[in-house]
């Protein structure tokens, strides 16, 4: 048994020095050490050992078993270590190179044109509506019928509103927040001001998503308006010249840019006006942008219908008001100089990049 310990010691030895990778050195293991491997063979035979050489033969091979077991763990450590520095090196980063660089983010152009407007009416004196207020999924009471909206009115079909089949619609326009905030506001405040001391009077603002069937190179079928609405006692259709007056010439950062107001119809607001501006490509002079026409049309506008009044339960003998709205996407591509409205939403960063 010694002769066959001698000879086994001196092979494992030879084969685990000419082992190259991992796996090959775990089945060397295997052969040697596991339930079935020769050397464990070579314990399970020691009964069959005369008594009187038996601890020495014993205690031989458990120093072969520890001998292997060592070149076993020191042949993994070298593998180890070889496989480590292979794959370090494989993965090295050069600290020469230039590092990556890191894009900054920025707002998208319709972003940045919402807040220049809200910025600018808010120095008015505006405030934002309630977010409970701006809601997109509404009833078609709050989008038509309390704003003064007849049945048969076009803007109702089918082809022109996204209707759903419990009555709900998706907002056509944002003049729905008028209703809600006036129902909300004169119910908490008007009864209990006291005119005398402080009379009452609201001014507020409500940007937001809007939806109609509606696609082309002007037209998308979801697009952003900002609806402002004035309410007091004193209120006139002058002071609602002065204002978007003012916002038209601070928006375009143009002094001397003249507005006009055409008498226009709106169902909910009587007198209706449409406001146009002096085409700021050409300065009036005629161009393919404003038709030849030397003006541009950006918004709507007019004084609150008496009507809308009495579905909120305001006098329209005590109080007036006048609303206006606007498309975030018209003025941006006026700001911007942009010819094709769906380029806003094309998600193009060459195009976003401008901005």
């Amino acid at each position: 048994m010694q002769q066959q310990i001698d000879a086994l010691l001196a092979q494992a030895k030879t084969h685990i020095d000419g082992l190259n990778n991992l796996p090959a050195l775990e089945a060397v293991r295997v052969d040697l050490l596991g339930k079935k491997g020769e050397l464990t063979q070579l314990l399970k035979q020691l009964s069959t050992v005369p008594p009187e050489t038996r601890p020495q033969m014993g205690q031989t091979l458990n120093l072969a078993k520890a001998q292997v077991t060592e070149w076993l763990d020191q042949k993994r450590t070298t593998l180890e270590y070889a496989a480590l520095s292979a794959q370090l090196a494989q993965e090295k980063v050069d600290v020469t190179l230039p590092g990556r660089k890191q894009e900054a983010g920025r707002l998208h152009p319709i972003t940045s044109t919402i807040y220049r407007i809200l910025n600018i009416f808010r120095g008015m004196g505006f405030m934002l509506a309630k977010q409970e207020h701006q809601i997109e999924v509404e009833l078609e009471d709050y989008n038509f019928t309390k704003l003064n909206t007849p049945p048969e009115h076009p803007a109702r079909a089918m082809h022109d509103t996204f209707y759903f089949a419990d009555g709900t619609l998706l907002r056509s326009h944002t003049s729905n927040m008028q209703i809600r905030e006036m129902e909300s506001y004169f119910k908490h405040h008007g009864p209990t001001v006291d005119q005398a001391q402080a009379p009452f009077e609201m001014r507020i603002l409500a940007p937001g998503r809007v939806y109609r069937r509606d696609s082309d190179m002007t037209h998308t079928p979801m697009f952003h308006q900002v609806e402002g609405l004035m309410v007091s006692k004193t209120v006139s259709f002058a002071d609602l010249k002065v204002i978007l007056t003012t916002f038209l010439q601070q928006f375009f950062a143009r002094d001397d840019l003249a507005v006009r107001f055409r008498a226009s119809y709106f169902p909910f607001t009587e007198p209706s006006a449409e406001v146009d501006i002096q085409c700021v490509k050409c300065s009036g002079k005629g161009c393919r942008i404003c038709k030849q026409t030397g003006w541009l049309e950006v918004l709507g506008c007019g004084m609150v219908h008496p009507q809308v009044f009495q579905h909120v339960n305001i006098d329209p003998e005590e109080y007036l008001g006048f609303a206006f709205g606007m498309g975030a996407e018209r003025l941006a591509m006026l700001y911007y100089g942009v010819d094709d409205l769906r380029s806003f939403f094309e998600n193009d960063l060459r195009f976003l990049g401008q901005f």
